[in-house]
């Protein structure tokens, strides 16, 4: 399974992660990212057995992988993004990472200034007071 957040500087954190599998104790993440070294990124194991580490990876491209176990068994990510022929007759995972861009900040709100009091030519009104008529 792939989870992929942009960090902001042109990269994007991609966590691979595996479920458990049967008589693995160590799990490699190979790929054309690190020129397939069957070492360099080791998983961690979780406590209910599934498998994850996560690679900051440049964006706007694609990048082939598969899991390499202690038993020497190559392992596909059944939830990637998509599958590619390999030379060796089977199948890579591929994982495709978009531009690394984030999510634009929410603009803050404008508050609208209160309108002045229309100017006008003409003088202030008199206020007329009118006596009551006696009886």
């Amino acid at each position: 399974m792939l989870t992929k957040n942009p960090t902001g500087s042109g990269k994007v954190e991609v966590t691979f992660s595996m479920p458990a599998l049967e008589h693995v104790t160590k799990l490699y993440l190979v790929g054309d990212f690190n020129d397939w070294s069957i070492a360099l990124h080791p998983l961690t194991q979780g406590a209910d057995g599934s498998w994850a580490t996560t690679l900051p990876l440049e964006g706007g491209r694609s990048y082939q992988f598969r899991y390499f176990d202690n038993n020497g068994h190559w392992h596909n990510d059944w939830q990637a993004d998509a599958y590619v022929p390999n030379q060796f007759g089977g199948e890579n995972s591929l994982v495709q990472v978009e531009d690394a861009v984030e999510a634009p900040k929410p603009k803050k709100r404008a508050t609208k200034p209160k309108a002045a009091p229309a100017a006008t030519d003409a003088a202030p009104k008199k206020r007329v007071v009118r006596k009551k008529k006696a009886e």
